[in-house]
């Protein structure tokens, strides 16, 4: 269970309604089966041990005696598992009978978990047999043993490992069991459910549990009861979901005498709570038991997003993209509106981010009915400035209707180094950010002259590694890329390139595209980009990981290599991703003092920067226990 993973499961096996003999026998042979995949958690639907249609036969004390010996036999082959075991069992007490889940570990019941809400519509009569659960939990003997019994049960075994448990209709009430289960410390709630399948049912089935787990910030097992119950009124097919804060990390319909499988994060969900200071916390009535599983290291079957800021369905993404570039450009207008400014000025290089904040920079005038030749986009040649950039620039400009101008540096960027005296043979680091200076002073200036605001074209990415020039391209008026990551921007400008009327627009787009990302502030060799960012800092994929799992995620350096491994497998090699995840903790930590002074700027994803905002770091925060982990996850790995 390193980095908070366990492995859990959903199955609902193959049964003879009124048969707990041979119920028993597929409950355990996939109780073995889940022991070899190294599954913890286990969870089978409703009344599995005697099938969930048995009518009037609950009423027969053979059927219930057969399953008592039923759950007796699984409870002693418990004993040869680390596995904890949810099934479905009707338990008569006082009298009374309940539909109850049996939570069997290490040949012990740990708990019975009794349904509270018994549906008595439509084609369900649970009152007929069934009585509530007891308000309040009770102590019961099963085999000698005092066993708790109730709903208001959480199983504990760790801070971050806690696990509860509803029946059925418990869900589909308007105050579901779960919701309480969280706020008493569940990160996990299983629910055994007798769910009968109909036209449109399992699709609102999926987004119950998805929205549950979303709404208490936890995962949940979902069980479904399979073809086995009668047909006489009903039919099931066996849905088994595995969902965790909203988002389904398996599903299966039609499932039969199979493991569905995944694998749960519950550091990341105890991270997320606590960050949600409006996340309650009540435990009052809860009985908690304490529990263990023999420590392991979980292997990892669940889908690792490479990208987790770009939608992989092209529908989604673009749509995401169309939403990202309106509220960009609202947050422009609301700022242009506030202060009067009929004008914009931005420096544009026939990169990527200048081009976004070009476009942003249109959509807001466009909002506003103002002329578009009120934005002044300025290209601002020196030596390393490429013909196929500057070019892509103006044809971008022009295309678009905006003010273009062109500003040579060349001769400022000269008479100020030698006013320094700094050597144009010297490539050091004043050589590249002279230039960055002296084009954000000729953006200043020219707003003061225009009464125009300077638009910052940086993107989330550059500033988590710091990759811009204290207050050279750094600083602007207003940031309008701030909260959106590199890999992001990529797909933004290619929204618009596919979306345009505009064909000079389109083709330009395109080409900017697939040009190298450049500062271009070292010289050009043979007319071509000799600085490639990507050399230096590293690949922009990794990095947006990076930022997304540290800052969004609060996860470990060693958890974000382990996931790195797996999300790149195919891509990068262990030494790669270990080199660059060195790069960016180190930048992120050193670089610190450019974020804790940034202009203002739209949030537009989960994660921004802003110190005024989601981001409070101080600039001289140390690195090294990050770096330490990483160092020895790295050799862990290699060993």
């Amino acid at each position: 269970m390193r980095h908070g993973f366990i492995k859990v499961a959903s199955a609902s096996p193959s049964l003879k309604v009124g048969n707990p003999e041979y119920n028993k026998g597929r409950i355990i042979e996939l109780m073995r089966e889940a022991e070899k995949e190294g599954v913890k958690i286990l969870v089978f639907p409703e009344l599995s041990i005697t099938g969930y249609t048995c009518g009037d036969l609950f009423f027969q004390n053979s059927l219930l005696s057969s399953s008592q010996r039923a759950l007796s036999d699984i409870r002693e082959v418990s004993k040869e598992l680390d596995l904890l075991t949810f099934v479905g069992y009707p338990l008569k007490y006082n009298g009374k009978l309940y539909n109850t889940l049996a939570a069997i570990q290490h040949g012990s019941v740990l708990a019975f978990f009794a349904k509270r809400n018994l549906p008595t519509y439509g084609e369900f009569y649970e009152e007929r047999w069934f009585t509530p659960s007891p308000l309040e939990n009770m102590l019961i003997d099963y085999k000698g043993e005092d066993v708790v019994f109730g709903s208001r049960i959480i199983l504990s075994y760790s801070e971050t490992l806690k696990i509860s448990a509803e029946i059925c209709e418990d869900l589909w009430v308007p105050d579901p069991p779960s919701t309480h289960h969280a706020i008493a410390g569940a990160t996990i709630v299983v629910n055994a459910s007798a769910s009968d399948e109909l036209i449109g049912k399992s699709e609102y089935r999926k987004n119950l549990v998805s929205g549950q787990s979303a709404r208490i910030i936890g995962a949940y097992i979902y069980s479904n009861a399979s073809e086995g119950e009668s047909t006489t009124d009903m039919v099931f097919t066996g849905s088994n979901v595995i969902a965790e804060n909203g988002t389904i990390l398996k599903s299966v319909d039609y499932s039969l005498n199979q493991l569905v499988i995944s694998e749960i994060d519950t550091e990341k969900l105890d991270r997320e709570r606590y960050v949600r200071n409006t996340f309650p916390i009540d435990e009052e009535g809860y009985a908690y038991i304490t529990s263990s599983f023999v420590e392991c290291e979980t292997k990892l079957t669940r889908y690792i997003d490479p990208h987790p800021f770009v939608p992989e369905d092209e529908e989604k993404r673009n749509e995401r993209c169309n939403k990202i570039l309106t509220l960009q450009a609202l947050g422009l207008k609301k700022r242009l509106q506030h202060t009067g400014s009929k004008k914009v000025v931005l420096g544009l290089s026939g990169g990527l981010d200048s081009t976004l904040a070009l476009l942003v920079s249109v959509k807001a005038f466009d909002m506003l009915s103002l002329d578009r030749k009120g934005v002044v986009a300025i290209t601002m040649p020196c030596f390393g400035t490429t013909k196929r950039t500057r070019s892509n620039a103006e044809l971008l400009a022009l295309s678009l209707g905006v003010d273009f101008r062109t500003v040579d540096i060349t001769e400022s960027v000269k008479v100020h180094f030698k006013d320094i005296g700094q050597s144009l043979d010297d490539y050091s680091v004043t050589y590249e950010n002279g230039q960055a200076r002296e084009r954000t002073q000729v953006l200043m200036d020219t707003a003061n002259k225009e009464g125009a605001l300077v638009i910052g074209t940086g993107d989330l990415s550059e500033l988590a590694l710091g990759w811009a020039t204290y207050n050279g391209d750094h600083m602007s008026m207003y940031g309008v890329n701030a909260g959106v990551p590199k890999t992001l921007v990529r797909y933004l400008v290619k929204y618009v390139a596919e979306t345009t009327d505009n064909n000079v627009e389109s083709k330009v787009l395109f080409d900017i595209l697939s040009t190298p990302v450049s500062p271009e502030l070292l010289p050009a060799k043979n007319g071509e980009i000799s600085q490639v960012t990507e050399d230096i800092v590293g690949p922009y994929e990794l990095h947006d990981f990076f930022l997304y799992h540290i800052v969004r995620l609060s996860f470990s350096p060693s958890k974000v290599y382990r996931l790195a491994l797996l999300a790149f497998e195919s891509v990068f090699d262990s030494e790669t991703i270990y080199k660059w995840l060195r790069t960016f903790i180190r930048r992120f930590f050193s670089q610190q003092f450019k974020r804790s002074c940034l202009p203002d700027g739209p949030k537009i994803g989960t994660i921004t920067l802003s110190p005024r905002s989601d981001w409070r770091m101080p600039s001289d925060a140390d690195s090294e226990i990050w770096l330490k982990e990483l160092d020895e996850e790295y050799k862990l790995h290699k060993k």
